[in-house]
């Protein structure tokens, strides 16, 4: 599947809830579900009764959208949460929040998973000792992180770190602001993971 290159705020629009796409436009006035809270497009005012399938599918969606996953990479990683000892609704969303530019979010570092990728991808952070610049590598509980020392000059770095100084940090990353480096300590329980969806409706929709 292709990268949704569109409007991202209709995504939000067309899953009910503030997915947090747009960085610091989701927390202000200007964002879309706070101003137009009903889908996007002729009908999208109309109101339809969610079907069993379409209550699944919504799901996996608005899974896949607020990590911003394609298709394929998210019907991977639930193959894998499969494998796991476990719930596989649970494995699939403790995969999905570590990978990298998931929690180069959470640290602060970027304001939004989007700029989160793109930053990755720049080659602006450093995993163990070693520049990592794929968006989708799976950290591990004991990985060091932190941000490459040229990258500190940058403006749009020092930008974003001033601008999300204060963002509270999820219990299972540990955070060293001054040094700019952070440890996961542990991969998160289904308690300490945000996205908004009950995982159950994407194991059924897989499971057909």
């Amino acid at each position: 599947m292709a990268r949704y290159t569109g409007a991202v705020c209709k995504l939000c629009r067309r899953e009910g809830k503030k997915l947090y796409l747009k960085g610091d436009r989701c927390y202000s006035s200007k964002c879309s579900i706070d101003r137009r809270n009903y889908a996007p497009g002729q009908h999208g005012q109309s109101r339809k009764k969610a079907s069993e399938y379409g209550t699944q599918l919504r799901t996996k969606q608005t899974a896949r959208r607020y990590y911003g996953i394609n298709e394929s990479q998210f019907r991977k990683y639930f193959a894998m949460a499969e494998k796991q000892a476990g719930m596989t609704g649970e494995n699939l969303l403790r995969i999905c929040e570590s990978r990298l530019d998931n929690i180069v979010y959470l640290l602060g570092w970027a304001s939004s998973r989007a700029e989160a990728r793109q930053l990755v991808t720049h080659g602006h952070f450093v995993v163990n000792g070693k520049k990592v610049d794929i968006p989708s590598y799976l950290c591990k509980a004991g990985d060091v992180l932190s941000i490459k020392k040229k990258s500190l000059d940058s403006e749009k770095i020092k930008a974003v770190l001033e601008a999300n100084a204060s963002r509270p940090v999820p219990q299972w990353l540990e955070v060293s602001n001054e040094a700019n480096t952070a440890k996961v300590t542990a991969l998160p329980e289904r308690d300490q993971i945000a996205v908004p969806v009950e995982e159950h409706f994407i194991v059924e929709f897989y499971s057909k």
